[in-house]
């Protein structure tokens, strides 16, 4: 049953007039941002929401993507996909996934449908898989049936180089409408000795871009010259949030005690870690280097200190005027749905909402202008704006 949570109404302006920082706390870190928005932007106008309980009951969800009709696929960690339904009602575990290895950060994580998933059915997630040697991200699809089980379920995905820790699996999966997918990695938790992240030859710490059936696609930057070649950026901690937007693919990171970073990926470019971070070790020392940025590395578009700890992310394209275009972000610690307003490419604006709801994991847009947050307690909320 669908249920109002809260009514929170706010003051509310046209544009960004007002110029002081988002409340959060004194840095971790003492660097200077390389250029004026680059952190601590303008808080924006509280945004008016009215907020609904649309689901409960779910057991560490992870991840949610549109079916039609009203209706949502849902991950919980431990290893179950469930159907939402229009009125609030979930499904039993839908049958034919490969087993997932839910262990620490890992387990069933990810999950997106076909960019043309009225014809082929086709379903893409990403999960922590048990293999020789440990643990690594993997990334799966199938078809779903009418009678809600998945049939041609194989591997497209699967991380070399496993670790025996439940740490820093990432992971997001984009389906395009070109044929390719996006798969973000995550350092699997080697902290600042990770030097797979900086290997062109691993897949830790990556975006990856792959054909649909696996393959690297023949525009990748490392296609025919030294490196994995389902390799597309290098040099991520732990990418928990993806999506397509201005420019292309835009990607979310958790950095260590401060550092958290909005990125751009772009084709065979380094981000830095674990060399350079605008955070520190969560034990106070250096990370790498000891320095924010260095030559050969590319700089955050935005970076938090202290950290929002992202998860999922949208950009908005709903109806309601004010956010139009904005990033909606997850956030796990301490816990917001944060709202970045961009202009050319910069951020100029920043609003943090629902700091009281907890643990938020994952963002959808609705058709109508709703929003579905996905709350790591076991809640879906519908948030309207206005």
């Amino acid at each position: 049953m669908i249920r109002i949570l809260a009514l929170i109404v706010a003051a509310t302006a046209v544009g960004i007039t007002a110029t002081a920082q988002v409340t959060q706390g004194r840095p971790n870190a003492g660097f200077d941002p390389a250029f004026p928005e680059q952190t601590r932007a303008p808080a924006l106008p509280d945004t008016p929401v009215t907020v609904e309980v649309f689901v409960d009951g779910l057991e560490s969800p992870w991840g949610i993507a549109p079916l039609g009709n009203g209706q949502f696929l849902v991950t919980e960690k431990p290893g179950a996909l469930r159907v939402i339904n229009a009125d609030g009602g979930v499904s039993a575990p839908l049958q034919g996934l490969p087993d997932v290895a839910a262990q620490g950060q890992g387990g069933l994580l990810d999950v997106a449908v076909s960019p043309r998933f009225t014809q082929d059915r086709t379903v893409y997630w990403t999960y922590s898989k048990a293999v020789r040697g440990g643990f690594v991200t993997a990334a799966a699809r199938g078809v779903l049936s009418s009678d809600g089980s998945l049939n041609g379920v194989s591997d497209i995905f699967v991380q070399d180089n496993p670790a025996r820790n439940g740490r820093h699996f990432g992971s997001r999966i984009i389906p395009t409408e070109d044929g390719t997918v996006w798969i973000t990695t995550g350092d699997r938790g080697a902290g600042d000795s990770g030097t797979l992240v900086q290997d062109i030859e691993s897949t830790h710490g990556k975006v990856i871009r792959i054909n649909a059936d696996g393959t690297a696609p023949a525009d990748n930057p490392f296609v025919g010259r030294a490196g994995d070649d389902r390799i597309w950026s290098l040099g991520h901690r732990n990418i928990q949030g993806a999506a397509l937007g201005p420019g292309g693919l835009w990607t979310v990171e958790h950095g260590p005690r401060g550092g958290d970073e909005l990125n751009q990926p772009q084709a065979g470019l380094n981000y830095g870690w674990p060399v350079v971070s605008y955070g520190i070790n969560y034990r106070g020392s250096d990370v790498g280097q000891g320095a924010a940025r260095g030559p050969g590395f590319e700089e955050p578009v935005y970076y938090w200190d202290p950290v929002i700890a992202p998860g999922g992310m949208m950009f908005y394209d709903g109806p309601y005027a004010d956010w139009q275009g904005d990033l909606l972000i997850a956030s796990l610690n301490p816990g917001a749905l944060v709202r970045l307003k961009l202009r050319n490419g910069r951020v100029i604006g920043e609003e943090r909402m629902l700091t009281d709801v907890g643990r938020i994991r994952d963002v959808q847009v609705l058709d109508g202008g709703a929003v579905l947050l996905l709350l790591d307690a076991g809640e879906v909320l519908r948030v309207t704006p206005g």
